[in-house]
């Protein structure tokens, strides 16, 4: 059967459009999508089951995203060549689209909802993240699952001044915005991002223009839908409700519940008084009436709870603390907590704690990034954990859940772009939450900036966090920002607002709204609040160290880059690593060799100033040239017949044959006549011999030459024979000596009574004229 295929295009507006198109694949899901823009496709497919099962009050929603290394024709990385765990990247992106759909499914919807995205094909020109909203809002439009508000989400970007939508991987490069939002037609619902200290008013801005863009693609979702004709919503059945057992609980508790909410007591006193409220209220029910109906008393219970703290909040200005809604909590801060660490901090905020810890390390500690869409190396990351002792309770250990990752995320990409660009140390970062009641995220970007400071890393400016929530009612139109949340002001309150910056701009934010979205109004009441806080908190920091150490501690590796001809990296690293395995071992350094445009680039990395030294003249060994008619300082390392074997004092292991002839003007008979082993003096480099092709040094050369002895039998001299000298001794022509008569030189004794003449000694005399 060939299929009814129905599609849409999103024009956006510079030559590049988004397609969006139903009824080809996955026709027995609910619904099911293939969204494009460019060579990118992703395929989106909802599936909801019938009926809720029993006892559940919540929406059981799972969202995934998955990307395949086929699509970008690749093979996965690793012993078994499988896609297995999701990897962070394809955690953040399902929190993404997670964040803005849980809230606009209906309240009383229960059925478990399965929401599954995967990347079919990549472009590297297109980030497919910014498309995993809309494919999965347009899978919910052309099914008959309970979903009324249609969303989306985009990328943004500015580069130089102007706003992009969706920019590719090359343009966000340049780009100081990168920030996704999601949101409805009519509201703001989810921002997530990091940015390069822009202003409030800018984020605004940005947030407005995507919001135009997300206003289009929800209207090709809509013509989809119709085009598709899935305009039918399933039946589902509705929540339980009893209004008689409502009216009973209210009227036992509600009261109770505010008394207590506007005591401003801590946690734990809190929870066990409002735990005592839920008892008594139970109790005044039969055990029948329990057990038939327990779920309604508890769900009425948590609403007259949440009424209570809201309307105290709104009602009389006071939070669950005692605070005013634009109050911080006390702050305490602490940093060089553990003597072992490279950088440590400790930073408490009311009932929040967070401790930090900066390790520092070479190239080779960096996190790999092999993804189907991205492959690369990050030197700067966060790792935050949250353990259940945190909140006083008990549970067992899975893993790394995606709260810690997004949670960690959000903290890097606050403090990332603070680390300098020339930073030689790959910097881990890791925040463990000791305490918590509200906002350990901006906790962790607080103790997180004391840490790298402690650490001596030279971060630009310091960084602080602070989490905005809000109550309102739409009944009556009331609202309050509040500045540095509860846990339970999170959990009952309308939003999580998370802005973190310098003193001079915002470098990071992530905004979930619980509820159908957020006006501009309060988004700006928000942001301007949280500046205000933010700055409070960054006071506080600055108290405990104003600027980075210096240098890193003792303890602590230090590191040096040294650049090396490409030709030299294979003498330092050795036949099978030999040299440079010797040369850790030998210097207790950690040594790390990248090539980079036909240059070595060498890390050496040690907590030991002997250590490094002795890499680094190793160094210098290898690559040494010495340069034609500089002087150098040698020691002499081997006696010969002939000279002496010399090696370099700054660069050992480079030697050198020091002739007899080279040690001196005067004859030597004996090299130890002049040098002998371990002497220490300076010869002059001559240069390659032409005759020999080996290098050539002289001590002489640095020698006063001495005078002539005028009662030396002197030799006439003899000019140059015809056609040039003789040899390269400068000897006269022998047709110029005045020799006198023949027969005074020659010898008329009968030859047996002439005396022998002694055999010519080729070592000794070498340089005198040679015999006729």
């Amino acid at each position: 059967m060939i299929p009814n295929v129905t599609r849409e295009i999103i024009d956006l507006g510079d030559g590049r459009s988004i397609s969006i198109e139903t009824g080809k694949l996955a026709k027995q899901a609910d619904g099911s999508v293939v969204v494009q823009m460019g060579n990118a496709m992703l395929l989106a497919t909802v599936v909801s089951a019938r009926t809720a099962a029993p006892g559940i009050d919540f929406l059981p929603l799972t969202v995934d995203y998955r990307e395949k290394f086929a699509a970008a024709g690749r093979f996965p990385g690793g012993f078994f060549k499988r896609e297995a765990r999701p990897s962070d990247t394809e955690v953040l992106t399902m929190r993404l689209v997670d964040r803005v759909l849980r809230p606009l499914f209906p309240d009383d919807y229960h059925a478990e909802t399965q929401v599954m995205i995967q990347l079919m094909s990549h472009d590297d020109e297109v980030m497919p993240d910014a498309l995993a909203g809309l494919a999965a809002s347009a899978a919910l439009s052309v099914s008959d699952i309970p979903f009324h508000t249609l969303i989306s989400e985009v990328r943004v970007g500015r580069i130089n001044g102007r706003l992009i939508i969706n920019p590719s991987k090359s343009q966000l490069e340049e780009s100081d915005i990168d920030m996704i939002i999601g949101a409805s037609k009519d509201s703001i619902a989810m921002v997530e991002g990091e940015m390069k200290e822009i202003s409030e008013k800018e984020m605004v801005e940005a947030i407005k223009f995507a919001h135009e863009a997300i206003k289009v693609q929800i209207a090709a979702q809509e013509r989809l839908k119709a085009a598709a004709g899935k305009g039918e919503v399933r039946e589902y059945e509705p929540e339980k409700n009893d209004e008689a057992i409502q009216a009973k609980v209210y009227e036992l508790s509600y009261d109770k519940f505010f008394a207590i909410a506007q005591e401003s007591s801590a946690k734990h006193e809190r929870s066990e008084k409002f735990s005592a409220v839920k008892e008594e209220v139970k109790a005044a029910f039969t055990e029948e009436e329990l057990l038939e109906n327990g779920d309604l008393i508890s769900k009425y219970l948590y609403k007259a709870q949440k009424e209570a703290v809201r309307n105290v909040i709104l009602d009389l200005g006071i939070r669950l603390d005692g605070r005013k809604t634009n109050e911080i909590r006390p702050i305490w801060c602490e940093i060089d907590y553990l003597p072992g660490a490279h950088g440590s901090s400790l930073f408490t905020r009311g009932e929040t704690q967070a401790l930090a810890t900066v390790t520092l390390g070479t190239s080779r500690e960096a996190n790999v990034i092999d993804l189907p869409t991205e492959q690369g190396e990050e030197k700067f990351y966060l790792h935050y954990n949250f353990p259940p002792f945190s909140t006083g309770e008990a549970k067992p250990l899975r893993g790394t859940s995606r709260r810690e990752v997004g949670h960690g995320n959000l903290a890097q990409r606050a403090l990332k772009n603070m680390i300098p660009a020339d930073n030689p140390y790959t910097v881990r970062v890791v925040s463990d939450v000791l305490e918590s009641n509200g906002s350990s995220s901006m906790a962790t970007v607080c103790a997180g900036t004391l840490a790298l400071m402690d650490a001596g890393i030279q971060m630009k400016k310091p960084v602080s966090g602070i989490a905005m929530g809000l109550i309102s009612d739409d009944k009556t139109g009331r609202w309050a920002v509040l500045s540095d949340i509860l846990g339970d002001e999170d959990h009952l309150g309308d939003m999580d607002f998370k802005v973190t910056g310098t003193a001079d701009g915002i470098t990071a934010c992530q905004m979930d709204i619980k509820i159908e979205g957020l006006n501009y109004e309060i988004m700006e009441k928000a942001l301007e609040q949280a500046r205000e806080g933010r700055l409070h908190i960054l006071g506080k920091l600055i108290e405990v160290i104003a600027e980075p150490r210096p240098e890193v501690k003792r303890h602590a590796p230090k590191i040096i880059m040294v650049t090396i001809p490409g030709a030299y990296i294979g003498a330092l690293i050795g036949p099978g690593g030999k040299v440079i395995q010797e040369l850790q071992k030998a210097s207790g350094t950690t040594i790390v060799i990248n090539e980079v445009n036909e240059q070595g680039e060498v890390e050496i990395l040690g907590t030991s100033p002997e250590g490094i030294d002795m890499v680094l003249k190793k160094i210098d060994s290898i690559i040494f040239k010495p340069q034609v008619g500089e002087t150098y300082k040698v020691r002499v390392i081997k006696m010969l017949d002939f000279g002496a074997v010399v090696e370099y004092v700054d660069a050992p292991g480079n030697e050198v044959l020091l002739h007899v002839s080279e040690l001196a003007w005067e004859r030597t008979e004996n090299v130890t006549d002049v040098v002998n082993m371990g002497d220490e003096f300076e010869v002059k480099y001559i240069g390659i011999d032409p005759k020999t092709r080996k290098e050539k040094v002289s001590r002489k050369a640095l020698l006063p030459r001495p005078p002539r002895d005028e009662n030396a039998p002197q030799r006439e001299n003899r000019g140059p024979r015809e056609g040039g000298n003789r040899d390269n001794r400068g000897r006269d022509d022998r047709n110029s000596r005045d020799r006198g008569p023949r027969q005074d030189r020659r010898d008329d004794r009968p030859r047996e009574n002439r005396e022998p003449r002694e055999p010519r000694n080729e070592n000794n005399g070498g340089d005198a004229p040679q015999e006729s």
